[in-house]
């Protein structure tokens, strides 16, 4: 801030380097990222939340979607901030590094007794609303070239959702 205020002429650059800071996310480290926040929580994040509340009972499952989404909301603020800034190729990535991170993770949720063995469903329907909120970011005549390249730029990294996401992203890209 003082650098600025003693050389305004070097606002304009310090402008371009910070979009081009906040706008440039890899998709593989938003995925680990991603991977991480979900796969580390465990069975003791799941006491406090679950059971006998002072406001009544807590199944487990509601326990563990709350935790598991509370576990990636920063990812989609980060995704809506770039959304908000129109740094369309970011959002495209974020959204990719959510969506492969979510699905790498779903082998966790096996036969586990920590949150994401409580809500096995996380992790795709989660992919789908980052999916949803991609495309609905686009202008109606923009949804579908936004689905082409998510769907290309996901191709061989989530395999056993390219269903699921087609549909997802088809649903959001025909929604008015």
């Amino acid at each position: 801030g003082a650098l600025l205020a003693e050389h305004p002429d070097l606002r304009t650059e310090a402008e371009s380097i910070a979009t081009a800071m906040v706008s440039s996310p890899c998709a593989e480290d938003v995925a680990a990222d991603v991977f991480d926040a979900v796969t580390s929580l465990g069975i003791e994040s799941l006491h406090g939340r679950a059971g006998r509340t002072p406001w009544g009972y807590v199944e487990p499952s509601e326990a563990a979607w709350n935790l598991l989404h509370e576990a990636v909301e920063d990812f989609f603020d980060d995704m809506r901030r770039r959304i908000d800034l129109g740094l369309n190729d970011a959002v495209e990535a974020t959204c990719c590094g959510i969506v492969i991170g979510l699905y790498r993770s779903r082998a966790h949720g096996a036969g586990s007794d920590g949150p994401l063995g409580w809500a096995q469903d996380f992790p795709s329907e989660e992919a789908c609303a980052a999916i949803a909120e991609l495309i609905r970011a686009f202008p109606a005549q923009g949804r579908g070239a936004a689905r082409d390249r998510l769907a290309a730029a996901l191709g061989d990294s989530v395999p056993e959702w390219d269903a699921m996401i087609a549909r997802a992203a088809e649903r959001a890209a025909n929604k008015r």
